[in-house]
């Protein structure tokens, strides 16, 4: 059974250290490694230890793309009653037990007539959610 062995180079790039604080610590005895030649080289489980948590190959790294939108809404000449709708569509429309897809903030400046909305979220939530807003400002 063969191991991953990683040069210093290698482990300084994975732990975003510069080589020579990595040499530094193989010197020191803080990482185990093997020297072969004047080159160290540092075992996959003496790496997890130095570490202390498990330490991914970059081939079995899997990476999940997530996006996010961040929209400010401002509208002018809202009663307080279009408001308040508003205000109780999106916190209705957006509170999903157990899915973290939207978070929605009002406020309402009643003196000016002037609503803004908050919200971040996923692309497609985002849209339906100005969508329903749009419907009830038609309406």
């Amino acid at each position: 059974m063969s191991k991953k062995l990683y040069s210093a180079e290698e482990v300084a790039e994975r732990l975003g250290l510069h080589v020579r604080t990595v040499r530094g610590y193989l010197r020191d005895g803080r990482l185990n490694a093997v020297r072969i030649g004047k080159q160290y080289r540092i075992t996959h489980e003496d790496l997890e230890a130095f570490v202390g948590a498990a330490v991914t190959d970059e081939s079995e790294v899997r990476r999940t793309r997530h996006v996010e939108v961040s929209s400010v809404v401002e509208i002018d000449a809202v009663s307080p009653h279009t408001a308040s709708r508003i205000s109780t569509l999106l916190m209705a429309t957006s509170a999903h037990p157990g899915e973290n897809l939207l978070r929605v903030s009002t406020a309402y400046d009643e003196e000016r007539g002037k609503m803004k909305i908050i919200i971040f979220g996923e692309p497609a939530e985002t849209a339906r959610l100005l969508d329903s807003v749009e419907a009830v400002l038609r309406s």
